[in-house]
Parts: C-alpha cells; sequence; structure tokens
C-alpha cells in the first residue's frame, strides 16, 4: 500500500513540474504581449492609471515630444509635473493656449471643457494627475 501512494505522489510530483514548464513560455508570451500594449502609439502621450475607484483617478501620463493627449473634458483635478516643460491646449473652436510645467510645480485645475494637450516642447514631460469624480446620484 505505502509502494502505491508512494508512486502515486512521485507521479503527481511529476505531473506539476512538467506543467510547471509548459506553463513558463505561455506566461512570458503574456508579459510580452502586456509590454507592447503598455507602449504607447507613435505621437500618443502614454497614460498609465495608478489608482481608480468612485472618488478620484490617479494617472502617469508622459508626453514625448510632438505628443498628443486624448481630448475629453476635464473634471476639477490636481496635477503635478514630474517633469516639467510646455504643453500646448487646442480646444474645439480651433483656440489654442501654452501651459508652462515646472518640475515640482503643482497646479489644481477647475473643470474645463475638452481640450487635446500637446508636448511642444523639446524634452518630455510628465504629470502625476488626480481627477476628482462627481459623487453618482
Amino acid at each position: 500500500m505505502k509502494r502505491l501512494i508512494r508512486s502515486y505522489v512521485g507521479l503527481l510530483f511529476a505531473a506539476f513540474v512538467l506543467a510547471g514548464f509548459a506553463a513558463q513560455p505561455a506566461m512570458a508570451q503574456d508579459k510580452a504581449k502586456a509590454a507592447k500594449a503598455a507602449k504607447a502609439e507613435k505621437g500618443k502621450a502614454t497614460v498609465k492609471v495608478l489608482h481608480d475607484d468612485d472618488k478620484v483617478r490617479v494617472v502617469e501620463a508622459t508626453f514625448k515630444p510632438g505628443d498628443e493627449g486624448a481630448n475629453v473634458a476635464r473634471p476639477l483635478r490636481v496635477v503635478r509635473a514630474l517633469k516639467g516643460g510646455t504643453l500646448q491646449r487646442t480646444y474645439p473652436d480651433g483656440k489654442t493656449e501654452k501651459v508652462a510645467w515646472n518640475t515640482g510645480e503643482v497646479k489644481v485645475q477647475p473643470p474645463a471643457t475638452p481640450f487635446t494637450p500637446k508636448n511642444v516642447g523639446k524634452s518630455d514631460i510628465v504629470l502625476y494627475a488626480v481627477f476628482v469624480k462627481e459623487p453618482k446620484k
């Protein structure tokens, strides 16, 4: 009886080891796909969501020179420049304005109409933003 149990455990152990080796390449492929998905499209800002719940959304946005962000309505937000530079905002009516960010600077910005931000400088800009969400009714 002990011999039967020992051989069963041995086979079970071998099966788990083989399953681990078989799953490893699949997990590596999943990591490669995730890394590709994390890379931004050329000309688009990279936005990494750090936290999102029913009260706030926290993101880190990286703009390489020439990159544009999404054209969406902006709620009340607090933004800190981790790496400064100059962004140009383009509004739907064609109006533009330049916004300079100094590294370490914090701005509290009121809700804004939709605009498209674009890095018009020569260096990367990294912004850490906390968007305050409207309470659900």
